[in-house]
C-alpha cells in the first residue's frame, strides 16, 4: 500500500512559512540576547522533536548541534536529561520548562515547572525559551503534518 501524498504547507503557502522563518530569526536572536547558550539551544530544539517525534527536525538539529561542537553524549542521553550528570542548573530549567509547553495537552504549563524555571533562569532566558519551545513546536507540525521525508 501506497501513502497518499501530502501537501507541502510550506511550499503550499510561502508567505505563511517566510513568516516563520523570520520568527525563526527573531527567536535566535533573542536566544542570543538572553544569554542562552548556543548548545542549548539546539539542544532545546532536540528535545522538542524528540517529544513531537518530528524524524525531520531531529535530523536537523542534531547534525546543526554537532556541527557546534555539542557533547555527542549529551544528545544520546537528553531523553534522560533529569538521570543524567552532562547538564547544568541552566541547561535543566530550560529543558523542564521546553518539557511542559510542548505537553501543554499533559495539563499545561505547571505552576511547579514555571517556578522551578525561573528560579534559576532570568525573566529574558524564560521568554526566549518559551519562543524557542513554541517556535519548534510550530516547525514540528508542518514537517510532521507535511510528511518531510528522511532517509532513504
Amino acid at each position: 500500500m501506497t501513502e497518499q501524498q501530502r501537501v507541502n504547507i510550506g511550499k503550499q503557502h510561502p508567505a505563511s512559512y517566510k513568516a516563520l522563518l523570520a520568527l525563526s530569526a527573531t527567536v535566535e536572536e533573542s536566544a542570543a540576547e538572553a544569554g542562552l547558550d548556543p548548545l542549548l539551544v539546539e539542544l532545546l530544539k532536540i528535545r522538542t522533536s524528540q517529544i513531537n517525534g518530528c524524524a525531520f527536525c531531529l535530523r536537523m538539529h542534531t547534525r546543526d548541534a554537532l556541527k557546534k561542537g555539542e557533547n555527542p553524549d549529551r544528545i544520546a542521553v537528553l531523553p534522560a536529561w533529569e538521570e543524567a550528570d552532562y547538564f547544568s542548573a541552566t541547561d535543566r530549567a530550560a529543558l523542564r520548562l521546553t518539557e511542559a509547553i510542548t505537553c501543554v495537552p499533559d495539563g499545561h504549563v505547571s505552576d511547579a515547572d514555571y517556578e522551578a524555571a525561573a528560579a534559576v533562569l532570568s525573566a529574558d532566558q524564560v521568554s526566549a525559551v518559551a519562543w524557542l519551545a513554541t517556535l519548534m513546536n510550530a516547525f514540528n507540525r508542518v514537517a510532521i503534518t507535511s510528511r518531510y521525508r528522511v532517509g532513504g
